[in-house]
């Protein structure tokens, strides 16, 4: 009898939503090779920001302030990230694939696969020298790419993050698509977003639920 424009939100009696975006984390922790992913993002740009965000929040020094991105990141990513990173007094660099050096000064880095030219190569030396640094790596991907090739976090990716555009939502239906945000086990409680997890409720069923939600975020 009681029943509000908020309710539909409630685990309790939302199972079927929540089974939809539990069915979606773990297709893409399976594609992504990573353990936690979340359900809640807005697009592939948005949660390569967030990207940023965790990796300056877990680097945790204040002498890192440079981030390296791919130069065949996609153009609208490269908009977000620059608005995004200004006002943080994060300094973007681009970096040549072919050609790539890093030092001390660098939290993380950006690599976007396949790239705005289509071309996917292995990432494995460049995540591998990011490492030697402490820099997290994060890799922007497309999900049927990821299909075909190597799990991004088999080869060493901290993060990856994409767009589910590719999974056959059109075009204009329905405004944004769904990003997705994968990580380390040891970033969960950096993750953006809502992550839905499963549990027994008091009957000793299967129930879902939000098992954890940094902050506020519906899309």
């Amino acid at each position: 009898n009681w029943y509000t424009a908020y309710t539909p939100y409630q685990a309790e009696i939302s199972q079927g939503r929540l089974e939809a975006l539990f069915n979606f984390q773990t297709l893409i922790s399976e594609l992504t090779g990573l353990p936690i992913s979340n359900s809640s993002l807005l697009d592939e740009a948005t949660a390569a920001a967030e990207a940023v965000s965790l990796s300056m929040a877990v680097k945790k020094s204040k002498n890192c302030k440079k981030f390296l991105i791919d130069q065949e990141v996609l153009p609208q990513t490269l908009d977000v990230l620059k608005t995004r990173c200004e006002p943080l007094g994060i300094a973007l660099e681009m970096f040549d694939n072919n050609d790539f050096k890093i030092d001390e000064s660098v939290f993380g880095i950006l690599i976007q696969l396949p790239g705005k030219n289509g071309r996917i190569w292995d990432p494995t030396s460049i995540i591998n020298q990011a490492h030697t640094v402490d820099a997290i790596v994060t890799v922007a991907i497309d999900p049927l790419a990821q299909v075909l090739i190597k799990p991004m976090g088999e080869i060493g990716a901290d993060i990856v993050v994409g767009s589910a555009q590719r999974f056959g939502v059109p075009i204009a239906c329905g405004g944004p698509h769904a990003a997705f945000f994968a990580t380390k086990e040891k970033y969960k409680r950096q993750i953006p977003g809502r992550v839905v997890g499963q549990s027994v409720d008091v009957e000793g069923n299967k129930a879902l639920r939000l098992a954890l939600q940094t902050r506020e975020q519906h899309i």
